[in-house]
This record gives structure tokens, C-alpha cells and sequence, in this order.
């Protein structure tokens, strides 16, 4: 597998303070923690799990310096910088390079839903605007347009565009993209992961990833090795890790079984709401179904 950001990354969470401001030291804590006790690989800063639409650049940029002090000499450090304005992303992604990251994520652009063209041309001048490759982010359920399979083959001819998160969930769309270019595919779904790699990608951008990373590793290893019922049984032991995280949002119920594991999480931010005490005994059953112990 083609893996030039790692196989396991997780989109992380970005831990707040009670009064609702950033935790820095909680990020660091929770960064060293994904990356020394679960196997990660990567972790990508300021996107939809780190809740990016809702903090200030200043934020964003303060929050990658931090996680790049903390385990930018062990691992690849992802910058989300997409936005549904081109000049704006070129802006985060220029102090993304400052602070010291190791490489960009850019979704499609939300909410004004453009053309094919101007999806195209905006990944390219985020390309063009630092020396940092970039991941493409497919996701049109939450930006309101996919990125089509042309405009895909198009942009792997950028010499930085290296890579795509994949969460459209089109197994056939993905196929032709991982055909017909090089670009290192990573699951953007966690109950595809395993399927993406089956059909060829290089890894995945998770979210359970903050509780089972390590598992998660681990059934990217015995894959890789053709190892294949191993494989999946990670992936069914798994299952029911899947269907609790994301009975809601996934940063919500993340955040809560964190905060069950006493690790760095906080509240999330309006418009988000905090998981309910009946959304959280759910998750405890989840997650204890799925091996996720201990609870605070």
C-alpha cells in the first residue's frame, strides 16, 4: 500500500475547556496519547471532527502548533484548510506551513455548491499556494457536492494533490478514481474500512480511531499480510464501536466516551450539543459490546 501520510490517522477531536475555549495541553496530552498508546500513524488537525466551522483562525493556528510540538517528530501532522472560499483556505494554508505541519486536507467547498470546474480549480490553487502535498476530501453528504470521478483523475495531475479521503461511500466511483490515478485512497468511513482496503486504499482517516486505534492498526497489518480472517474479525469485533460513535454525531459521542475514558475532550460547540445522559448510557453498551474498556 501506497501510505505516504501513514495507514492509521484519526480526525481528532479538539478538546475545549469547560468555559468553552480551546485546551491546548489537553490536545497535546491527547495527540501523544494517539500517537504513543493506539499506533497512530497521523492525525489530522481542524477538520469536521476537530469542529473547524465553529473556531477563529487564530484558534486553528494555535492548535497546530501545539500538536506539531507534541508529536510532529513522530508523526505526520494533517492540516484541514478547507472552506467554501478559495482565498480563505489559501490563507489556512499558508499558516498551516508556518506552524510546521507536514501536509493539507481541503474538502469540497460547501454550501455554494459549485460546478465540477470550480471544485477543480479550487484544489489546484490550494495546491499551488504552498510546497505541503495535499488530501482532497470527499464528503458530499456534508458539503452539498461530490468530487466526480473526471474531476479526480484531473487533479491527480498536480504533483502535490497525492491523496483522497474517501466518504461518499460509491465503492464503484472509488474503484475507477484508484484505477485510473496514484492517489494514495484513505477511508474516510469507518464501517468501510476494511472494504476500502480490500479494493486498494492506503489507509484511513478515522474517527473511532480515538478509542481503537490500535486495533484498527493492527487489522491494516494482518490485511496487508493476507492475513484476511484475522482481518475481519478485527472488523466485526469493531462493529458495534461503529454503531455507537455514530448513533450521532461522531464528535458528539466521541467526545463523551473520551471524556468515560478520562482523556481530554470538553463540550462541543453550538450548534453541536453535548451527548444526554440517555445518549451516553447507549454508548457505554456500544462500547463495551466492542472490547472499548475502561469507563471513568
Amino acid at each position: 500500500m501506497k501510505s505516504p501520510f501513514g495507514v492509521m490517522l484519526t480526525a481528532m477531536i479538539t478538546p475545549f475547556q469547560p468555559d468553552g475555549s480551546q485546551d491546548l495541553d489537553g490536545a497535546q496530552r491527547l495527540a501523544s496519547h494517539l500517537v504513543d498508546n493506539l499506533g497512530h500513524e497521523g492525525l489530522i488537525i481542524n477538520g469536521t471532527t476537530g469542529e473547524a466551522a465553529t473556531k477563529t483562525d487564530a484558534e486553528d493556528l494555535a492548535l497546530l502548533q501545539a500538536v506539531v510540538e507534541a508529536v510532529g517528530d513522530r508523526a505526520t501532522v494533517v492540516a484541514g484548510v478547507g472552506t467554501n472560499d478559495t482565498t480563505h483556505s489559501i490563507s489556512s494554508a499558508k499558516a498551516a506551513q508556518k506552524a510546521g505541519v507536514h501536509a493539507l486536507m481541503a474538502s469540497a467547498p460547501y454550501y455554494n455548491r459549485p460546478p465540477q470546474q470550480g471544485i477543480f480549480e479550487h484544489f489546484w490553487a490550494i495546491a499551488d499556494s504552498t510546497d505541503l502535498p495535499l488530501m482532497t476530501y470527499d464528503i458530499p453528504r456534508r458539503t452539498g457536492v461530490e468530487i466526480e470521478t473526471e474531476t479526480l483523475v484531473r487533479l491527480a495531475k498536480h504533483p502535490r494533490i497525492i491523496a483522497n479521503k474517501d466518504a461518499k461511500g460509491d465503492l464503484e466511483a472509488s474503484q475507477w478514481v484508484m484505477a485510473r490515478t496514484d492517489l494514495a485512497w484513505y477511508s474516510g468511513e469507518d464501517s468501510l474500512n476494511l472494504a476500502l482496503l480490500a479494493l486498494g486504499a492506503s489507509g484511513m482517516v478515522s474517527v473511532v480511531g480515538h478509542l481503537v486505534g490500535d486495533r484498527l492498526a493492527k487489522m491494516a497489518k494482518l490485511f496487508g499480510n493476507g492475513e484476511l480472517e484475522a482481518a475481519r474479525a478485527i472488523n466485526e469485533s469493531l462493529l458495534p464501536v461503529y454503531t455507537g460513535v455514530f448513533r450521532a454525531q461522531g464528535v458528539i459521542l466521541i467526545k463523551a466516551a473520551l471524556a468515560l475514558q478520562g482523556l481530554p475532550s470538553g463540550p462541543v460547540r453550538l450548534p453541536l450539543v453535548n451527548a444526554t445522559p440517555s445518549e451516553i448510557e447507549q454508548l457505554r453498551i456500544d462500547l463495551a459490546a466492542g472490547g472499548v474498556v475502561p469507563f471513568a
